[in-house]
């Protein structure tokens, strides 16, 4: 973290903001062609395995073509049983690009687990119900309508812009591993994926977030093996309870709290805007990582624990060969989201510790680390403007993502990348990832309108 973020930040948050969202100026028409891409979005299953990224891309390289783009400026690249888009949109100068991202993958979804069919998009007038209906295919949906409302108005772009539509997000990233080295030298990358607006539970707006880093993802194979044996002859060592007992020990464990300049900041403005006790436990962590009763408050809840230190849950497991026999391996994944700075290795070390000499604790998979992209001048004066269609004034605040998004590798590539949805909303209404995904109806023209002013005074 560099000192031109907190400099920055001196600049850039602002006090006494309006608490009532200014009325944008999106069209209904294009409201009207967002929730009709939404909906189709929603339409197409595409969770790792199905195959359905490919068909997903091609229709939204029609639409892309229907909307104003030339054929030869729309390309759907297949990996493997997924696909990549990328759509080029000509300014003046192509030398420094400025690249869209989003995602078209979603993951899975059991209908069965669903009030309403997840792959279906409907509503009760409040909220669009689907997967993936917020994550991502509605920063996705607002890009795409965004580009389309600029090639309808005439928009000639001092530098290019590059939608990047990757197809694996949620599982292994290759697409987004194989296209970022292309961009490099790029001016930017903007993420439909990350930051946002965030909504007190009256609706108040309180802050707009701007992811500027991530955690590190890393996904840890713990296996215990046992040479088996009759069901009717039960030993002292069973596999499975080993396991349980191992999973158990990494569950009850914390790792230690940490800060970082990004994280400090966060904390320490996002304390303002928020009342109680909780926005008293942000204020102290801030100024101290060591309060254990504010990291308590903090790890309590969902939406903050994971800005507070290295996080570890068990995802995954699978075990035992016949239903009348001692289980002769047990294979369980634990998911960690490791705090910038921290050596994925070092986690490894803590895993294998706890869960003792009964297992083995793997990597098989090392996911790329990069550092915090600095706040770019022009960027944040842009983000400001696009901030003041919803709410003049409000607070923008630099944020670390405890998730990771593809701007992981565009940083990766020295590509300064930043969060910057257009969406806000309540954090108790983030469903993403779980049942019966959400996202408010009346948060489209805003977001519509965000991307525009985005667009406008970043490219033109």
């Amino acid at each position: 973290m560099t000192k031109r973020i907190l400099t920055s930040l001196a600049t850039l948050i602002l006090a006494g903001c309006i608490c009532v969202p200014l009325k944008v100026a999106a069209e209904p028409a294009d409201v009207d062609k967002a929730v009709e891409i939404l909906g189709a979005s929603v339409a197409f299953d595409t969770v790792e395995g199905r195959g359905k990224v490919p068909a997903y891309a091609e229709y939204l390289a029609g639409v892309l073509i229907a909307g104003g783009f030339a054929a030869e400026d729309v390309a759907v690249e297949p990996f493997g049983e997924t696909a990549a888009l990328m759509a080029h949109y000509a300014g003046r100068s192509s030398a420094t690009p400025i690249i869209l991202n989003a995602h078209m993958d979603v993951v899975e979804a059991d209908p069965a687990d669903w009030v309403r069919d997840p792959f279906r998009m409907e509503t009760d007038g409040t909220y669009f119900y689907g997967r993936g209906v917020l994550d991502n295919k509605y920063g996705l949906t607002m890009l795409v309508t965004t580009l389309m409302r600029l090639k309808r108005e005439g928009f000639v772009p001092e530098h290019d812009i590059i939608l990047v539509l990757t197809g694996d997000e949620e599982t292994a990233q290759v697409t987004a591993a194989e296209l970022a080295p292309r961009f490099k030298g790029a001016r930017m990358l903007l993420n439909a994926d990350a930051g946002g607006g965030t909504l007190g539970e009256d609706g108040t707006p309180l802050y707009y977030s701007l992811q500027a880093g991530e955690k590190t993802y890393a996904d840890f194979e713990v296996v215990i093996t046992n040479p088996g044996g009759h069901s009717s002859r039960p030993t002292g060592s069973n596999a499975i309870v080993d396991m349980s007992h191992a999973l158990a020990r990494v569950a009850a464990y914390a790792f230690p709290p940490q800060t970082s300049e990004l994280t400090q900041a966060y904390f320490r403005e996002t304390a303002k805007q928020t009342p109680g006790a909780l926005g008293g436990a942000m204020a102290r962590f801030a100024e101290d990582k060591d309060d254990a009763e504010a990291v308590a408050i903090l790890s309590a809840e969902p939406e903050y624990i994971g800005q507070v230190r290295t996080t570890c849950v068990a995802t995954q497991i699978e075990g035992g060969h016949a239903q009348n026999a001692l289980p002769q391996r047990v294979a369980a994944n634990i998911n960690c989201r490791i705090f910038p700075g921290v050596p994925p290795r070092t986690v490894q070390a803590k895993l294998q510790e706890l869960v003792g000499d009964a297992g083995m604790v793997t990597f098989p998979l090392e996911f790329p680390q990069s550092e915090t992209s600095p706040l770019d001048a022009e960027l944040m004066a842009a983000v400001r403007k696009a901030v003041d269609t919803h709410v003049p004034g409000l607070p923008i605040i630099p944020s670390m993502s405890a998730g990771t998004t593809d701007s992981l590798l565009f940083r990766g590539q020295g590509i300064p990348s930043y969060g910057v949805s257009g969406v806000f909303m309540k954090p108790s209404d983030d469903y993403a990832h779980g049942l019966n995904e959400r996202v408010p109806v009346d948060s489209i023209p805003g977001a519509l309108e965000h991307w525009h002013v985005l667009l406008t005074e970043l490219a033109g």
